[in-house]
């Protein structure tokens, strides 16, 4: 297992010009790819260190496939894009000239970047936050795109692809078993996410930017002050703004921790407010609004916990021969894609 201890760090630290005693280090994370293959040199470790002159830095530490040097680099590049524009967003620091360095320590290579630790981290989302997340993350995508800034790398929410907010893929893989349950309504769901997909592949030859990629509530933050950063560009990579910008308010009004006075409304509101922050710095097009419900839908009818990873998920039903459950999600399914949402702002 990939280790660091007091002295790997200082060596660091030393590297990216910042002189101080280690006072201590801490894991932040750990991702643990020995579960799978106790021979593997992949390697995902976040350490917080502390110095004697009372500051904090967060030193990451990748060997991951399928993420070169070259791809990390660009990240860090990003966020210390942003940083130099205002956006709040951790201090990425230089070693010779580059955020990502390459090291061979303890019997591993990894790639290494440092930046500033930031306290704060939030936990629940209510409709301030997601407000002012939306208006942040407008003001990251203008950043981009005026900067032209690219980072070739694959991101979570891209809705042309397979991604972790929906799956038709994990739909139409049990064709065979949900034909046998209902043709007649199976065919009805393919013809209607045929109409709602061809409506949001209208941006797809449109240009994409770099995005931060996983706005979510643990890597958000808020400052003494009261405004929100974000940290961990780990998804950062090339998307169309449009599509980051709905999957990115969609996944904070599902997928978070909310006050509990919020109620059963709390999702319509969370995206309302999330989107109409947006909208106030990015104010979205009439083609963008006309677009928003089908992807909005798509979201809904194959959301991919319901889908997939559920307790009680269409896979599940599947999976257990259940008619009477397959044929209920299929049900729900159709209902949910001829649900045409407007854009909330």
């Amino acid at each position: 297992m990939f280790t660091v201890g007091k002295e790997d760090v200082r060596a660091i630290l030393i590297d990216y010009g910042i002189q101080a005693t280690i006072f201590s280090i801490k894991e932040l994370q750990r991702y643990d790819y020995e579960k799978d293959d106790p021979a593997t040199k992949e390697v995902r470790l976040i350490v917080k260190a502390e110095t004697e002159d009372g500051r904090s830095f967060v030193i990451r530490f990748k060997n991951e496939t399928n993420v070169p040097t070259e791809v990390i680099e660009a990240q860090s590049g990003f966020a210390s894009l942003l940083y130099a524009h205002g956006i709040e967003t951790p201090q990425n620091y230089l070693s010779n000239g580059s955020y990502a360095r390459r090291y061979s320590l303890n019997g591993y290579d990894v790639t290494v970047t440092v930046e500033d630790f930031k306290a704060g981290e939030l936990r629940v989302v209510d409709e301030k936050t997601a407000e002012q997340t939306g208006s942040m993350l407008a003001r990251m995508h203008e950043i981009a795109e005026l900067n032209d800034w690219h980072v070739k790398s694959a991101v979570l929410f891209d809705p042309l692809t397979e991604n972790d907010l929906f799956s038709y893929d994990g739909f139409i893989k049990h064709e065979e078993y949900l034909r046998t349950v209902d043709e007649t309504l199976f065919n009805q769901i393919v013809h209607e996410h045929t109409i709602l997909d061809q409506a949001v592949r209208s941006f797809e030859t449109e240009p994409r930017y770099a995005v931060q990629g996983d706005i979510s509530d643990c890597n958000l933050y808020r400052t003494e002050y009261g405004t929100i950063g974000v940290f961990d560009f780990n998804w950062c990579g090339d998307n169309n703004l449009f599509y980051d910008a709905v999957m990115q308010g969609i996944f904070e009004s599902r997928l978070m921790d909310y006050p509990e006075e919020m109620g059963e409304n709390r999702e319509s509101l969370i995206l309302t407010a999330f989107l109409s922050g947006y909208h106030r710095i990015r104010p979205f097009t009439e083609k963008q609004k006309a677009v928003f419900p089908s992807l909005h839908a798509l979201v809904s009818a194959f959301d991919y916990g319901d889908i997939i990873t559920g307790k009680r998920s269409l896979t599940k039903a599947v999976k257990s021969r259940d008619p009477d459950a397959t044929r209920q999600w299929m049900e729900t399914i159709y209902r949910r894609e001829r649900i045409l949402v407007p854009l909330p702002v």
